[in-house]
């Protein structure tokens, strides 16, 4: 193998599996001497790649964890599955995982080539997640879409959905995609309308970035507030739960809010923290932990436990 890049990229190819590979190996895997295969290796350490060598007759080299990830080299097989993942994780908000997601989605099919874009996206159409069901889910491709707009920065049209079933065409300055652990938001600012709006990503349909740059502007507030503050005009209530486990045992978004003990002498978990979201819908996502719980406050949420428990039960009919 003549080619010097070529070469290379196949050589990193092959010392990014997990695993020690002879010099010989190497040699005979790309047809060159030994001696060429110690250049190259010193051509990727000078790349940052830290590619450790051990001695002796078994010696060899292996790619070893670095102060910083080099870029990876991945065959097609590879790239379809990873782009397949992030899409999942992208598409139901994964907590924790989401807002990367979008961003590693939207970069490595900024560079897929077309067919494994489209082996990609019939992968995708043949197979259906089982998730949370906390959550509706959004469409990968819009996301990635709404991600290299904010990126750009360039303008945004879309077709949106209001609550009220009201369709509308929107033109936006996009300025942040923020995710709640189980929907997806758009911070815009609206051109139309002259105001910062937040936009549902699960309501918005054929989206894609006219081309427009523009100069970003300042939003007066976090967009995580912004958000906050949109879903219930401002209003926010403290919350206090006790769950009939362990913290370890609850989900992150509530692992985190956990306090020592769950009051009154019987044990389990306490948890405390603000809300905006609508009680109905609070009462719900807890439900869904699949972990007994009291609610202690406030009385709206324990008063919507109630009706949902209610509404349940009469739904499941007799036994």
């Amino acid at each position: 193998m003549n080619d010097t890049p070529g070469r290379l990229l196949t050589l990193l190819s092959l010392l990014q599996t997990p695993r020690e590979w002879p010099g010989s190996e190497l040699a005979e895997r790309l047809r060159v001497s030994a001696r060429t295969i110690r250049r190259d290796i010193e051509r990727l350490r000078e790349l940052g790649y830290p590619v450790e060598a051990t001695l002796g007759a078994d010696g060899g080299y292996r790619l070893v964890a670095g102060a910083a990830m080099p870029p990876l080299v991945l065959d097609d097989e590879e790239a379809v599955a990873i782009a397949v993942g992030l899409r999942a994780g992208a598409g139901h908000a994964i907590e924790g995982v989401e807002e990367a997601s979008v961003r590693a989605l939207a970069k490595l099919e900024q560079v897929l080539p077309g067919r494994l874009r489209h082996r990609v996206s019939a992968l995708q159409s043949a197979t259906v997640a089982l998730t949370r069901g906390d959550g509706p889910s959004v469409d990968p491709r819009t996301l990635t879409t709404m991600a290299a707009a904010v990126a750009g920065p360039e303008r945004l049209r879309f077709a949106y959905l209001a609550r009220d079933g009201a369709r509308s065409q929107r033109l936006v300055e996009p300025y942040r995609l923020v995710s709640t652990g189980s929907r997806w938001y758009l911070v815009a600012y609206d051109l139309e309308r002259e105001d910062w709006r937040t936009f549902r990503v699960d309501r918005v349909g054929e989206a894609f970035a006219t081309g427009a740059r523009f100069a970003p502007r300042e939003l007066p507030m976090d967009a995580e507030e912004f958000v906050r503050r949109g879903r219930r005009g401002g209003e926010r209530y403290a919350v206090e739960v006790t769950f009939a486990v362990g913290a370890a045992e609850l989900p992150g978004w509530l692992r985190e809010s956990a306090v020592a003990g769950g009051g009154g002498g019987g044990g389990g978990t306490r948890v405390r923290f603000e809300s905006g979201d609508a009680p109905e819908w609070l009462a719900a996502r807890l439900a869904l932990t699949g972990v007994p719980f009291t609610v202690q406050a406030p009385a709206v949420l324990s008063a919507a436990a109630h009706a949902l428990a209610s509404r349940l039960t009469a739904a499941a009919g007799p036994r």
